[in-house]
């Protein structure tokens, strides 16, 4: 029964029936929530059963090197715009390849707008993959968060730029989970640009300095592909088996490279260690 004088008593509050929750409404909800990471996980999941990342292989660059480079010469823009999507496509969906997209770009491009580009094209796949990982992932785990949970979350939000930084410039950690741990970890959306940002710019425009050396490498390996070849027909042999034309990966990380990244990673923690030592000497 209504009351039009609007004074209801504390008796009449409590038995009064509640409005029941708008179940459309809800279910509105957890599909927002869910369905960008469903939508990342079928396109990862189709992209490994179709095998694309199979494409990006040094052996596959060698092999194209020349075709790619007149579409360079003839269309910068618009292979600088799909060197960018596909950069953006292969980190958003964690396939690997990265460090071979880094090389190419420096190759293609140069060392300087290769790694400008790359630089871009990385923060924003990075950058979405963060989001969809906060929306769907990061909301479940803070709410079900114990208070370990939650003291290890606050701990990194506090220093977040450090670890972030020592995340992104050390080689050791994969760059799709450096892209994870810091949404599950509530790690500020504009911490986590500017930290990935200058995090991958050193590791960045050293892999594209060396893409932009590959010239001389490539070239060298085409001629001794090409004496395999001869050597191959003058024995009837299968030219299949007895040649091929790539370069070993492992060549081009040089140990001193890997070095540096680990040198300016751990430079990164050095303030986090010094405000615990400085905490530790201070004055209760």
């Amino acid at each position: 029964m209504s009351d039009p004088t609007g004074l209801r008593t504390a008796d009449d509050r409590q038995t009064a029936p509640r409005t029941p929750p708008h179940a459309p409404q809800g279910r509105a909800a957890r599909l927002r929530r869910w369905l960008p990471l469903g939508l990342i996980v079928a396109a990862m999941a189709v992209a490994i059963w179709q095998g694309w990342y199979r494409y990006l292989t040094l052996e596959s660059l060698v092999a194209h090197e020349t075709a790619l480079k007149s579409t360079v010469s003839t269309h910068l823009a618009g292979a600088l715009a799909l060197y960018a999507l596909i950069y953006i496509v292969v980190v958003a969906l964690s396939l690997p390849g990265g460090l071979l997209l880094t090389l190419a770009g420096g190759l293609l491009f140069g060392w300087f707008l290769g790694g400008m580009v790359t630089v871009g094209a990385a923060t924003i796949g990075a950058t979405l993959v963060f989001l969809i990982a906060r929306t769907s992932l990061g909301t479940a785990l803070a709410d079900r968060a114990g208070p370990r949970l939650n003291a290890l979350r606050e701990g990194f939000r506090q220093e977040a730029m450090s670890y972030l930084l020592f995340l992104r410039l050390v080689p050791v950690f994969p760059f799709w989970l450096v892209n994870i741990a810091p949404a599950l970890l509530g790690v500020p959306l504009s911490t986590y640009v500017v930290g990935t940002i200058v995090g991958i710019v050193p590791g960045t425009f050293a892999f594209a300095f060396v893409g932009a050396g590959l010239d001389s490498v490539i070239e060298a390996q085409r001629a001794s592909f090409e004496a395999c070849l001869a050597a191959a027909a003058a024995k009837g042999a299968s030219p299949d088996t007895a040649c091929s034309l790539g370069i070993d990966a492992s060549a081009l990380v040089t140990p001193g490279l890997l070095a540096a990244l680990v040198a300016l990673g751990v430079l990164a923690l050095v303030p986090i260690a010094a405000k615990k030592v400085l905490g530790r000497r201070s004055p209760r």
